[in-house]
């Protein structure tokens, strides 16, 4: 039984950032009811290749979708609306991440649901909110990343603006609403309210920004792109190595006085411009190509053990491949066989009495209809009739 078991979620939700935090919630243990459009489901699920060969489901729909059932509605006709009217009255969670004011005309709004239910925790995930002047916009990832900052400071210095390889954005949102309805359904114990969650993938975006926003914020300046560097650690970048690359993160004076010795220059450490962090960020342009030279006389592996040895931070740029045979990973089980030639990523959050449930395959398109719709009291009958009608 996982911390939450016997907490029901109403997933509306498609896509990334919302099926990302309900998977959340599955993996912790609550039933997820995933609701879908009949013969056509979750966009994701067309999105490929690849696709898994024995069930033909796309990796993307895989990555956020495990562990949840599915049920098919068309929320387009009143006949589907009164089904999540009904099955929103018998939830703790509902998840929905359509456009502002997309479900209130369908009459499954914040507003209408929790009338409904007084206990229900809704939580929106929108492009830019409820409220302010671009809360009608769509928001996507790769437009956050822009309009929230990310990509003013991702990239070479001298290059284009660069987003991030992962959608951050979607999966930080998803972090985000998973933390927000959880703090509701804490408070809720208290309180007996639900309450209305408003998350925004922009708003998101900006504050994940973390010590570059904050920098701004002190000293009014713009960071800089700096490629692979940190702006306020040197050295702290990737290097090129005798046969490859190596991340080198020095954090603190004793590290880079460990560090120059075993690259056979310890008088750098004695040199005043180097000697403290701050010394070394304003003379960043005269230390690096210094360092450059020296991490080219030994290989990635080479550097990687020595500097384990001496306790500095460092270590290889690992590509997937390499992931799959790393003796930590494998250790830690990170990657999960779920059957059916469905591989995934564990869940990273350990439980020592609660383990999370992270080895469910995602579900089939409907494949849990019928089963909902007898728990809402259906017959046999009604759910033919509804099926005929297309409703489900």
């Amino acid at each position: 039984m996982g911390p939450l078991a016997g907490i029901k979620v109403l997933d509306l939700s498609r896509v990334l950032a919302g099926p990302w935090a309900s998977q959340v919630f599955a993996d912790l243990g609550a039933e997820v009811i995933k609701i879908e459009r009949p013969g056509a489901g979750d966009d994701t699920r067309a999105w490929g290749p690849p696709f898994v060969p024995e069930s033909g489901m796309s990796a993307y729909f895989l990555c956020a979708n495990r562990g949840k059932k599915s049920v098919t509605i068309d929320m387009g006709k009143p006949e589907g609306q009164a089904l999540i009217k009904r099955l929103a009255a018998q939830s703790d969670v509902v998840l929905e991440n359509f456009k502002f004011g997309g479900l209130a005309k369908l009459g499954l709004g914040p507003e209408q649901l929790c009338a409904l239910n007084p206990r229900l925790v809704y939580c929106s995930i929108t492009g830019f909110g409820q409220t302010g002047p671009y809360r009608h916009r769509a928001g996507y990832d790769f437009l956050m990343q822009g309009m929230g900052g990310l990509m003013s400071v991702t990239g070479e210095p001298e290059g284009e603006p660069m987003k991030a390889g992962v959608a951050v954005v979607d999966v930080f949102t998803g972090m985000y609403a998973a933390t927000a309805v959880l703090a509701a359904l804490l408070e809720r114990a208290q309180s007996g309210q639900g309450q209305h969650i408003d998350l925004a993938l922009f708003d998101v975006q900006i504050a994940t920004m973390a010590n570059q926003i904050s920098s701004y914020l002190v000293s009014g300046q713009q960071p800089t792109r700096l490629g692979n560097a940190h702006p306020s650690i040197v050295p702290y970048q990737v290097f090129a190595s005798a046969d490859g690359y190596l991340i080198l993160a020095v954090g603190n004076d004793d590290q880079f006085s460990r560090f120059v010795a075993l690259a056979g220059a310890p008088e750098l450490a004695a040199d005043p411009r180097f000697a403290t962090n701050p010394e070394r960020v304003r003379n960043r342009a005269a230390l690096v190509p210094i360092l450059e030279k020296l991490l080219l006389q030994r290989t990635t592996k080479a550097w990687s053990e020595v500097l384990e040895e001496a306790g500095v931070p460092g270590g290889p740029i690992n590509r997937f491949p390499d992931l799959d045979e790393d003796p930590q990973v494998q250790a830690r089980g990170i990657f999960n066989e779920l059957g059916d030639g469905m591989r995934a990523v564990a869940n990273p959050m350990r439980f020592s009495r609660t383990p999370a449930d992270d080895k469910r395959q995602p579900p089939a398109l409907g494949g849990a209809t019928d089963e909902v719709m007898a728990e809402l009291g259906l017959t046999a009958d009604e759910v033919t009739a509804l099926r005929a009608a297309k409703i489900i």
